[in-house]
């Protein structure tokens, strides 16, 4: 299996190039980005950080200084704006009270204790959390998320129990544990699903086509 994960990577690569991901100037620009990015395009989440550089309040101190109204004007672009600003205070709160602003301090937390403490914190899901260690921290956990659990599901390499903890283990197991192979590879799974892999696919159009059981079985329809 290491072989075939291997084999998919390098198809991807070849296919897509580096992506790049993720996108920040600076740590908590990612953390603020990857509870931004839940259940929205990241074009809007852009358009939202944006906003927040304009104004000079991208950093865990000047967030707390805004009121939930403020800050949800200026995340407005994003969907379920006014919950995202009470998770984003949340988050600064968090930062403020446990680890006094200091990014440094956090990320040299151990992974399993940083990722139970971003899990307690309102607002911050699995794909969330593992994000801001991936991208931010530059731990390697892989991230899973609907991409991802779409194109393994039609390659046939779905795990049982089709779970987050299921999915991240199938590659975490199969994969040496290094934060810029997991980083690109997410990234890449990302840029197929969202051009190719789509819920009605490309099939014709895949990289992956003559490994792909969806493919092979002719269940693809469009492409």
């Amino acid at each position: 299996m290491n072989q075939e994960l291997q084999k998919i990577y390098r198809r991807l690569l070849n296919t897509y190039g580096p992506q790049h991901w993720w996108p920040a100037e600076e740590p908590f620009e990612v953390m603020v980005g990857a509870i931004l990015t839940q259940s929205v395009a990241w074009r809007n989440v852009e358009k939202a950080i944006a906003n927040l550089k304009n104004a000079g309040v991208l950093s865990p101190q000047a967030l707390r200084q805004l009121s939930l109204s403020e800050l949800a004007g200026l995340i407005r672009p994003c969907i379920y704006y006014n919950v995202k600003a009470g998770k984003l205070k949340s988050l600064a709160n968090w930062l403020s009270e446990d680890y006094q602003d200091n990014l440094d301090k956090l990320f040299a937390t151990d992974t399993e204790r940083l990722r139970g403490e971003l899990l307690s914190v309102r607002g911050i899901g699995e794909e969330t959390a593992d994000s801001i260690i991936l991208y931010a921290a530059n731990k390697p956990v892989f991230v899973i998320d609907a991409y991802t659990r779409r194109i393994i599901t039609h390659l046939g390499l779905m795990p049982d129990g089709n779970s987050y903890a299921a999915c991240q283990s199938f590659f975490m197991a199969n994969l040496p544990a290094d934060a810029a192979l997991f980083n690109e590879y997410h990234a890449l799974l990302v840029c197929l699903g969202k051009n190719v892999c789509r819920k009605q696919p490309l099939c014709q159009r895949c990289c992956l086509k003559d490994i792909c059981r969806f493919s092979l079985d002719g269940r693809d329809k469009v492409g």
